[in-house]
């Protein structure tokens, strides 16, 4: 299933993250905006791994001492996600 986040406090303005609700999995991730390597590249790391193991690896990240970053900001919306399924 799709979700879409509006972001807070980093450059990227949405996430877009298709989950595979039955086995609690990422499909895919898309950042809008941010920095394009770099989302890519979390984007590519986190495709096919558990929410759990993903939101334990990405929270708490921080970007430029905004309290937030894109990885935070994915983690924050995969938690969303769970408590949704």
């Amino acid at each position: 299933m799709e979700y879409q986040f509006a972001t807070k406090g980093i450059c990227a303005r949405q996430i877009i993250v298709d989950v595979d609700e039955e086995n609690e999995t990422v499909n895919k991730v898309e950042f809008v905006g941010g920095c394009s390597g770099n989302t890519q590249g979390v984007a590519a790391l986190v495709k096919g791994r558990k929410l759990d193991e993903v939101i334990g690896l990405l929270k708490g990240i921080d970007c430029n001492f905004k309290g937030t970053s894109c990885p935070d900001q994915l983690a924050r919306a995969l938690e969303y996600i769970q408590d949704e399924i």
